[in-house]
């Protein structure tokens, strides 16, 4: 399958010369969902900010859909196609779920009806403003605003913050479902380690800002020791993806 997202010897932080991340390398394919996991503190959510370029590149190189990217590049990656949906959703509160939706849109891009589809309980919220959604509305609102822009890859932080696992649960099938339809490659960070895995297709986990342990989501959830030992800093070397 085609390679939308590579990353080689990315190195992520706050500051020059002190990267929380280090060497990151990654192939995702078109289509692929891939969870990330690890502690607090990981350098998870520094990782993805990186590749948005919400962070400056500290070194490594990124391409994004056959189009190379300096890290540390927030314009140039969404010109390529990677969409991030942070861990604040970052939605106009005081404007409807329409608006928002509308907002986002790309050109050629998705009509509301197409997020609508996904996440019918929108579609009874439009003319509510976002400030008035519910924690999991709001989740939704700001996955949909993502797909209005037609990424190429999807990157989503935190996605179960401050929600119950119901409604977790609810929302990992519609992630899967947005990567067979579209092809759309997803980077989706979760704390629920046994719903991400159930949707996923591999998974990495990252300690300390290395790479640990990297396999199909279906080997390592045989495996819930592995990855325990994992989080924790004791596994012995990266599993081949």
């Amino acid at each position: 399958m085609t390679t939308v997202l590579g990353c080689t010897e990315v190195d992520a932080g706050y500051a020059k010369g002190r990267p929380c991340v280090r060497g990151f390398d990654l192939s995702l394919a078109e289509g692929e969902v891939l969870c990330l996991l690890g502690p607090n503190g990981a350098g998870k959510t520094t990782l993805l900010m990186t590749l948005a370029g919400l962070l400056p590149g500290l070194g490594g190189t990124v391409t994004i859909a056959g189009t190379s990217v300096k890290p540390g590049q927030a314009r140039a990656a969404s010109r390529a196609g990677l969409v991030l949906v942070p861990d604040d959703r970052s939605l106009f509160t005081g404007l409807t779920v329409e608006q928002n939706l509308e907002l986002a849109r790309k050109r050629s891009g998705p009509a509301v009806t197409d997020i609508v589809d996904y996440f019918p309980r929108l579609g009874e919220r439009l003319g509510v403003t976002a400030g008035m959604l519910s924690g999991g509305e709001q989740q939704m609102l700001a996955i949909g605003r993502a797909l209005m822009q037609k990424p190429k890859v999807l990157l989503i932080d935190e996605l179960s913050m401050g929600l119950a696992p119901v409604i977790v649960e609810s929302l990992l099938p519609v992630i899967r479902r947005v990567a067979d339809d579209n092809g759309t490659a997803v980077i989706l960070v979760e704390q629920h380690v046994r719903l991400a895995l159930e949707t996923a297709d591999t998974a990495i986990v990252l300690a300390h800002g290395r790479d640990v342990l990297r396999g199909s989501a279906t080997e390592l959830a045989a495996d819930p020791e592995q990855i325990e030992r994992a989080y924790l800093g004791t596994a012995e070397a990266p599993a081949s993806a």
